[in-house]
């Protein structure tokens, strides 16, 4: 019996995603759970399981191509399904949303990866541009043998890579054993063998910005934009017309900021974690919003009302391939400065290998925005949509500066806050930049807090 299995609700009112890539071919044969695709949503790429044991009878959507929830994604021939008796329409089981959906395998310990067949139609290619983006699930090491027919281990970038260069992945992971292969991994095996490079095309009806940038005689790339990039600039046309901007700007001494920071990495104590000044200017910020609430709050247009939050999921910016990202670290009023550094770099890991999930991109209740890293002393951050705060930390410079009556080399940084006028006044946002810069500038401050 064919068994259909329709894009699941992704989740945060997500209506659509992207097939970057399929994991089966038609006439696969594949196990409950099993990976079938990777899809990205406006939010975060996911990988989908299948609901079903079966051989996949045909794929509904290409790589490339966007498909509404609901929509059929793939067909299986299900052994014995026809016996079963049908269900009542009343009765009709829902579709499972997202990963974990379907019974558990019975069989324990490191899953299968799929057998590669020989003369299988290979899998539809996305451009370049969507699976360099695409995270996949890297399965842990085992001290086996390799076993032979089985689909090579890599990541996305690295497979498209290995087609650029024209190199079989089953080739070199003959030679390498049974671990994941790595970029330097198919340079090396390239180099070996000579190998050439090939010419890749993507689908006539979305030309990858690479194939355009190649092209000969080319004056211009054209760049599709979906997925994050897609929804991000949604939110900001959004945030812009719909919550009115004001944004302050100061400029702060952070030279005991910098000075403490140097004695915290000196301790031995603290030397399994990453104290550096966005640490300690996410901790003033915590500090400061529970002095000016109004900028950890949400304009409810819809219940006429603003919610002011008893806690803080901070949201940290975070610029990825796939486009800028603000993740959250939930509850980071509790977290001390250890517990923030931890958490800082967990997130900042996560979002550059593209595997944030949309749970950790949801909710979020201020954020901080880091333009400092790309030597940008300040800037007029849009709030994120829900939010009514975003503070923007600038470039720290050496500079002459009045200190003590005297003019000295002093380590500055500019600050500038944007938030919601429409609950929070000039005053009230003044106040939340003099407190954060009151405790960058002495950090002992925090002790009144």
């Amino acid at each position: 019996m064919i068994a259909e299995f329709r894009l699941p609700d992704l989740g945060e009112g997500l209506t659509e995603a992207e097939v970057v890539q399929w994991m089966v071919q038609p006439g696969d044969t594949v196990a409950l759970n099993q990976t079938l695709a990777e899809v990205e949503t406006a939010k975060a790429v996911v990988e989908l399981p299948s609901p079903y044991e079966g051989t996949v009878s045909s794929l509904h959507a290409d790589a490339g191509e966007t498909i509404a929830v609901g929509a059929p994604l793939i067909a299986f021939e299900v052994e014995g399904a026809e016996d079963a008796a049908p269900e009542a329409p009343s009765e009709e089981k829902a579709q499972p949303n997202l990963v974990g959906y379907g019974a558990a395998p019975a069989a324990s310990g490191r899953p299968a990866r799929r057998t590669r067949r020989s003369g299988a139609v290979p899998a539809v290619v996305a451009d370049a541009a969507v699976i360099e983006a695409a995270p996949h699930d890297v399965l842990p090491e085992a001290p086996s043998e390799p076993v032979v027919g089985e689909r090579p281990r890599s990541t996305p970038p690295v497979r498209a890579h290995a087609k650029r260069l024209g190199v079989d992945l089953t080739l070199v992971a003959a030679e390498l054993g049974d671990r994941v292969i790595t970029r330097a991994d198919v340079d090396a095996y390239a180099e070996r063998v000579g190998a050439a490079p090939v010419a890749t095309t993507a689908p006539a009806s979305a030309p990858s910005a690479e194939a355009s940038a190649l092209a000969d005689g080319a004056r211009e790339t054209r760049i599709p934009i979906r997925g994050v990039r897609k929804h991000t600039a949604a939110a900001m046309v959004q945030s812009a017309f719909t919550a009115p901007h004001v944004t302050c700007f100061h400029t702060v001494d952070v030279t005991a900021m910098m000075d403490l920071i140097a004695e915290l990495k000196a301790d031995r104590s603290l030397s399994d974690h990453r104290i550096g000044p966005l640490v300690l200017i996410a901790k003033a910020v915590c500090l400061a919003l529970q002095r000016n609430p109004s900028l950890n709050a949400h304009w409810d247009e819809a219940a006429g009302e603003i919610v002011q939050y008893h806690y803080v999921d901070l949201g940290i910016a975070a610029a990825t391939e796939r486009g800028l990202i603000v993740p959250n670290i939930r509850n980071a009023e509790r977290l001390g400065l250890a517990g923030i550094a931890d958490a800082l770099q967990a997130l900042t890991a996560t979002a550059r290998s593209g595997k944030t999930s949309p749970a950790e991109l949801a909710g979020g209740t201020f954020s901080i925005t880091n333009i400092g890293v790309f030597g940008i002393d300040a800037g007029t951050p849009i709030l994120p949509p829900g939010q009514s705060g975003i503070l923007a930390v600038g470039a720290v410079r050496r500079q002459p500066w009045e200190y003590r009556g005297e003019i000295a080399l002093r380590q500055m940084m500019t600050l500038s806050v944007s938030f919601d006028h429409r609950l929070v006044d000039g005053a009230e946002g003044a106040r939340f930049l003099k407190d954060v810069a009151d405790i960058l500038e002495q950090p002992g401050r925090a002790m009144l807090y």
